[in-house]
């Protein structure tokens, strides 16, 4: 068996643990997956959160990729960090750079097993702060700055490729080296805020082509975070998993201890437990009813009557499931076109799913009003059998069904 199988059918512990430590934070980014901005009062303690790093650290975890929220905007941050790193739990952990002076650069770069990544969505300041909030670019860069003073080695920037950022990925990798830092980039997802400006800036049909090709020539170095296995359908597949592994090698704890199959799928239908529950973290990675569906064989639902559909794995989860369309069904962004046409096909009875959680402060999120864009529609291709023909109009059932394609 491939390593890859082994990966679909479930490991003993996650490979890739994100755990949100907070909902609070001092900005308000328009496309937030968890909308965040405000602190849940029920938030896990100190002590339940080191209770949960002795878990990890019985469970062999290797490390958690520590977000928000703001995590370090949390009293006790710098206080977990220590405690996760002395009981062999490594930590990378996203910020906006809010918290990194100087004395803190110093105090990381002194730490092993500890990665830091900085969150930037814009090469320039008009780009960023449109979608971060005024200022951030500023803060942003000043944490890079301090951690390249420091001497920290390969901090990493973390990209949410928009319709605005694409064309600056020459300019965002020529940032990564300035400061010696390595350049990560992810996908927007339809989930938490960012459901509301999915729309507006979620990137083209020809700027995914776009993408796709700026990796396949130049993204050697550039980590992805699986996040584009669906443009694998071009032809050659990108650096990485190349699947969903929901439930399977990754999961998201979040600020008041509920484990959901996926970060960006902060949902009911996508929640398995909650750590302060008997058994706590463990019982709900290795026996949750949740998580024993994902881990089943998959049929791939209509997409495997599409030719791409082993190198695509029918795309992301949150993606479908935030948009209302079936989870056995193609991507929204899936690169043959046919997740546009199944957005078309929506109609006023198609239910698109929102999150109940949203920690947003009541001030207006973007006050400066939609970046101007022009949408470009893609061409008339020759395709493989579409994955939607003959699918029945009302896909109501199929839309909320586990097991998924390529979860």
């Amino acid at each position: 068996m491939k390593l890859v199988d082994h990966f679909q059918y479930g490991l003993n512990s996650p490979i890739c643990l994100t755990w949100e430590l907070t909902y609070a934070c001092n900005l308000a980014c328009v496309h937030c997956l968890s909308s965040s901005g405000r602190r849940d009062p029920r938030e896990l303690s100190t002590a339940e959160a080191k209770s949960v790093i002795d878990e990890l650290q019985r469970m062999q975890v290797f490390y958690v990729n520590i977000g928000g929220g703001e995590p370090t905007v949390r009293s006790d941050f710098w206080e977990l960090l220590d405690y996760a790193v002395t009981h062999d739990v490594g930590v990378k952990f996203s910020t906006n750079g809010i918290k990194l002076d100087k004395a803190r650069a110093a105090q990381l770069a002194a730490t092993d097993y500890v990665d830091v990544q900085i969150s930037l969505d814009g090469a320039t300041a008009d780009v960023n702060d449109h979608v971060r909030g005024p200022g951030s670019y500023a803060t942003a860069m000043r944490a890079l700055q301090n951690l390249a003073e420091a001497g920290f080695g390969q901090p990493k920037i973390s990209v949410v490729m928009t319709r605005q950022n694409v064309d600056q990925l020459d300019e965002f990798k020529a940032i990564a080296d300035e400061y010696g830092a390595q350049l990560r980039i992810t996908r927007l997802r339809p989930s938490g805020r960012g459901a509301d400006v999915w729309d507006e800036l979620h990137p083209t049909a020809d700027q995914q082509r776009q993408l796709y090709d700026w990796l396949v020539a130049r993204g050697d170095d550039v980590l992805t975070g699986d996040s584009f296995f669906h443009l694998s359908a071009y032809g050659e597949a990108l650096p990485g998993l190349n699947l969903c592994g929901a439930g399977r090698v990754v999961c998201l704890i979040d600020p008041i201890g509920d484990v959901y199959a996926c970060p960006f799928a902060i949902h009911d239908n996508f929640l398995a437990g909650n750590v302060r529950s008997p058994g706590g973290f463990q019982e709900v990675w290795r026996s949750s009813e949740l998580f024993t569906e994902l881990r089943q064989p998959q049929t791939g639902g209509a997409c495997r009557r599409c030719g791409f559909y082993d190198a695509c794995q029918g795309g992301c989860m949150a993606a479908k499931f935030f948009t209302g369309l079936p989870l056995d069904g193609p991507d929204p962004e899936c690169v043959r076109g046919f997740g546009e046409q199944a957005l078309a096909a929506r109609d006023a009875s198609t239910v698109i799913p929102r999150s109940e959680v949203d920690h947003s402060r009541s001030a207006p999120r973007n006050s400066r009003g939609p970046v101007p864009v022009t949408i470009g529609r893609r061409p008339d291709k020759a395709c493989e059998t579409s994955p939607l023909a003959g699918m029945p109009d009302d896909a109501s059932d199929s839309r909320l069904r586990i097991p998924v394609a390529g979860a």
